[in-house]
């Protein structure tokens, strides 16, 4: 197994590229599936979660070809409707293949996800959108069989929260069924846009994405399209917390600061001077960093629950107490106790966490549990006094690209073993 070994106390200066948006890529490959010939997706990152989707495809029969940051889909010789367990257990998104299978085959036969523990993330939003559409779905020991009986069929679907995977599954599924579908309580996220932005160059009829309502009016095939992936917000956010705690100097290029704004004000709250204006964000830290009042996190377009964990890291060297309240996931301050074994001061009650900061944090052995919770090690052992070694290195791959070698190039001392 990998570890990471990071020695602290150097400030972030250069440039970095932002990768691929993680949550944009693996929704829209799912969308491939649908079409009638090859897409083309650029921007999409080198990440083990976008590895597993494409085993995916490959394993329903699919051909995928990478080269460079670009890949390609044929999905003319899928003939599969079935995921094994284990492709299903490699990441917690891989549900978003249920639409598409269904629509395609009009059945499907898969287990329940896995990927990071997070705490409960139920399903049932999906199960029961598509049960709306025409899918009689059986549960049975983990497993799901689903038939649809020919074509889906539009129906008007409320979500009790705006789930991002429902909001995914439900347009995939519906994109190809008779009649309309209304999303109503439909998610807002970029990845939302992004992922109608790709079927609408498919031929599918969408309006309303990034809106709280998604009208989707059927068609009876789609064709492959090409399409550039959005950059990835929430890899921006923590490069940003990493140049933040360790003062540095840090220009990010191809990035949304448009996709940010509930995130960009914090790093100036906590002292920070930012300019930015198209694809770039240039960041000035400042030691000691300020508090910040409150972080809540909330469903888009508030502040992301993926960004939660680094930026509590950078708080940890603040001159003050800052009030973190995380409303979309239950378990989601693993990485809280990790940090203070590198000294952090946090106290934790039910969905709050309070960080009083620390005048120095020291290196320490650490273990990543989840993929955010690794990042934010990562960005408090950058200003940690001395080494810190960390492992669970291969929640951390699901999610950054080469992230030792992105930070060693802006002057970080940071190895893979």
């Amino acid at each position: 197994m990998s570890r990471l070994i990071v020695e602290g106390g150097t400030p972030i200066q250069g440039e970095i590229w932002v990768q691929g948006a993680k949550n944009s890529v693996l929704p829209i490959l799912a969308a491939t599936l649908l079409c009638e010939g090859p897409s083309v997706l650029h921007n999409c990152p080198r990440l083990s979660d976008v590895d597993a989707a494409v085993q995916i495809l490959e394993y329903l029969g699919c051909q995928v070809k990478r080269a460079g940051d670009t890949l390609t889909v044929l999905p003319d010789t899928a003939c599969r409707y079935d995921i094994p367990d284990d492709l299903m257990r490699e990441m917690r998104s891989s549900i978003v293949f249920l639409g598409a299978i269904i629509a395609r085959c009009q059945k499907a036969a898969i287990s329940y996800p896995g990927g990071c523990e997070l705490g409960p993330r139920p399903i049932d939003l999906h199960l029961q959108a598509l049960r709306k559409l025409g899918t009689e779905i059986v549960e049975e020991h983990g497993f799901l069989d689903c038939q649809s009986h020919g074509r889906l069929r539009g129906a008007k679907i409320v979500l009790s929260f705006p789930s991002v995977g429902a909001t995914e599954n439900i347009m995939l599924a519906a994109c190809t069924a008779k009649g309309t579908t209304e999303i109503i309580n439909a998610a807002r996220e970029p990845e939302i846009v992004d992922l109608a932005d790709f079927l609408t160059k498919c031929g599918a009829k969408i309006k309303g994405a990034g809106e709280g309502t998604i009208e989707i009016t059927g068609v009876e095939e789609i064709h492959g399209a090409e399409h550039h992936v959005i950059p990835d917000r929430i890899a921006a956010a923590t490069y940003l917390s990493c140049a933040a705690i360790t003062g540095g100097d840090l220009t990010l290029r191809g990035c949304s600061p448009d996709q940010m704004k509930s995130v960009l004000p914090l790093f100036e709250e906590a002292g920070c001077r930012l300019d930015y204006e198209g694809e770039n964000i240039h960041i000035w830290g400042t030691v000691p960093l300020k508090p910040l009042k409150l972080v809540r996190t909330m469903p888009y377009p508030g502040f992301p629950t993926d960004a939660q964990a680094p930026l509590m890291a950078m708080t940890t060297l603040a001159k003050g107490a800052t009030i973190f309240v995380e409303n979309i996931f239950e378990n989601r301050y693993k990485h809280a106790y990790e940090l203070m074994r590198m000294g952090a001061d946090i106290k934790i009650e039910g969905r709050v966490a309070v960080v009083e900061g620390v005048d120095a944090l020291h290196g320490a052995q650490v273990c990543a549990t989840d993929l955010r919770g690794g990042a934010a090690l990562i960005t408090a052992a950058l200003a940690a006094q001395g080494e810190t070694v960390i492992t669970g290195v291969h929640h951390i791959d699901r999610g950054y690209e080469t992230i030792e070698k992105i930070l060693t190039a802006v002057g970080a001392r940071v190895k893979r073993e």
